[in-house]
């Protein structure tokens, strides 16, 4: 008789186990990117004297634009080194060990130097991961997995811990002593995460390492000196002083837009797609432009309300001064707390949940009032803002936030042409890396000694475009063709 033994699948939470790999080496590349990110603005503009390396706040928050839409920019060239080269494990893996070297770099290198060479090195390196890690954890599961869903929430909430983890614990270290310890703790995390996914990639799918269209041989050497080129165009530009810290993010953001409108072009001029999808995308137009205007005020939580938060926040708790990048911890806090709320609301309303264009109006508009609600604190003087009360402003932000940034992934799928659905989602990324740019040239607007025109300009844009979208809605909808 023949002894049939069932083996138990070893799962975490009830999911693949691989997921914890994966999960991992995101939450320490977030813990990473957002502790960093949290000390980096003020690590430029303090002085000398604090640690800091004097830059003119406008340079600072100018820079701060220009790395933030060159990871997004980088998810680009991330993703088509997995789809062409190296398959997304191993572009994920890769990835992973570049942004360790760039924290690296800024933990143990010097002043400028330091700065230029870490940021280069962790804008790639996290374009890489972001482009990546969702890939991987898709292949995870079959089509018709019913883990699959709970699955992306355990891995963003992976994400999330490390966005609050983060900069709790290296703006402690940076308040207490000095910021190269910081960056130095970001450099730690993200190697504890790149470990444990080294010892755990060997268990993902075949799938995770298949190259998906492979670049053939005879092309490899034209986009090598097509690479190299785009490399000497920088440094040539950056010797003649085209290309200077002072306009950094314009330049990111004018590379940016015309990358974007290329992509339009290309797919609406393709000959491959059919007239309903061409409608579909000429649809999507309007919300790009939205999700800009968005990203331009969402993104200056890292320019404009840093500074804020250095000069106008009172950081006073029973008696002890708490760390300026403790105030990044606040938005995954609510994130984690309501990401978890909308998807329930919009699970429970169905097919009467308002269409994508009412929520991507809905979110500019929430983006310009939170923006807005910085006026009745204007003019309080040194640290006369009370921490509630950013706290509060930053609840708006969260809610704009979800009302966009997760349906605004969603919506670029389901208005792809089947055969260009990487890279209308490339033109999502872009969206936000055009807006990522664009907040740190507004923020060099930013006076904190008259902050009433910067607050209530920047609002009131971001609500009339949102008003513009709700009366462009009919034809939106109507060039969606059936699209939610």
């Amino acid at each position: 008789m023949t002894e049939t033994v069932a083996t138990k699948e070893r799962t975490f939470f009830g999911q693949p186990f691989s997921l914890v790999h994966i999960f991992g080496v995101e939450m320490w590349e977030r813990f990473s990117f957002y502790g960093m990110q949290g000390i980096l603005l003020l690590y430029m503009f303090y002085t000398a004297a604090e640690g800091g390396l004097d830059i003119p706040k406008a340079v600072a928050v100018g820079i701060i634009g220009a790395y933030g839409g060159s990871v997004y920019l980088a998810t680009i060239l991330g993703a088509w080194v997995a789809d062409r080269l190296l398959g997304s494990e191993r572009t994920l893996f890769f990835s992973a060990i570049v942004v360790m070297a760039g924290h690296i770099a800024l933990s143990l290198l010097p002043g400028v130097v330091g700065l230029g060479a870490g940021l280069v090195l962790i804008a790639l390196g996290s374009g890489g991961v972001k482009a990546n890690a969702t890939s991987v954890v898709g292949t995870l599961y079959s089509e018709k997995d019913p883990r699959r869903d709970a699955g992306f929430s355990i891995f963003y909430l992976g994400i999330n811990l490390g966005a609050f983890f983060g900069p709790l614990l290296t703006g402690l270290l940076q308040s207490t002593v000095g910021f190269h310890w910081g960056f130095g703790l970001a450099a730690v995390g993200m190697a504890i995460g790149l470990t444990q996914y080294a010892f755990g990639r060997r268990s993902l799918p075949a799938e995770a390492k298949e190259v998906p269209n492979p670049l053939p041989a005879k092309s490899r050497v034209r986009m090598a000196l097509i690479g190299v080129a785009a490399i000497a165009l920088i440094v040539v530009l950056v010797l003649v002083g085209l290309l200077t810290a002072d306009n950094l993010a314009t330049a990111v953001a004018l590379v940016t837009l015309a990358a974007s409108i290329a992509y339009f072009v290309v797919i609406l001029t393709s000959s491959r797609i059919s007239g309903t999808e061409r409608k579909r995308v000429v649809s999507f137009i309007p919300m790009f432009i939205t999700s800009v205007a968005f990203w331009a005020l969402y993104q200056q939580q890292f320019t404009v309300v840093t500074i804020y938060a250095n000069d106008r926040l009172d950081l006073n708790l029973f008696g002890w001064s708490m760390p300026v990048a403790w105030v990044q911890s606040i938005n995954p806090i609510f994130i984690i707390i309501l990401s978890g709320v909308f998807a329930a609301i919009w699970t429970k309303l169905g097919s009467k949940q308002p269409p994508t264009p009412i929520k991507f109006a809905a979110a500019a508009i929430v983006m310009g009032l939170a923006f807005l609600l910085f006026i009745p604190f204007s003019g309080t003087g040194a640290h006369g803002t009370p921490l509630t009360a950013l706290v509060g402003i930053l609840f708006v932000f969260t809610v704009a936030e979800l009302l966009l940034s997760p349906v605004g992934l969603a919506l670029s799928t389901r208005l792809a042409p089947k055969v260009f659905r990487t890279q209308m989602v490339a033109l999502f990324f872009l969206s936000i890396a055009l807006g990522t740019a664009l907040s740190g040239i507004l923020a060099t607007f930013y006076d904190e000694n008259d902050e009433l025109p910067y607050f209530g300009i920047s609002g009131l844009v971001a609500i009339v475009v949102g008003v513009l979208l709700l009366v462009a809605t009919p034809w939106v909808r109507k060039l969606m063709v059936g699209v939610r």
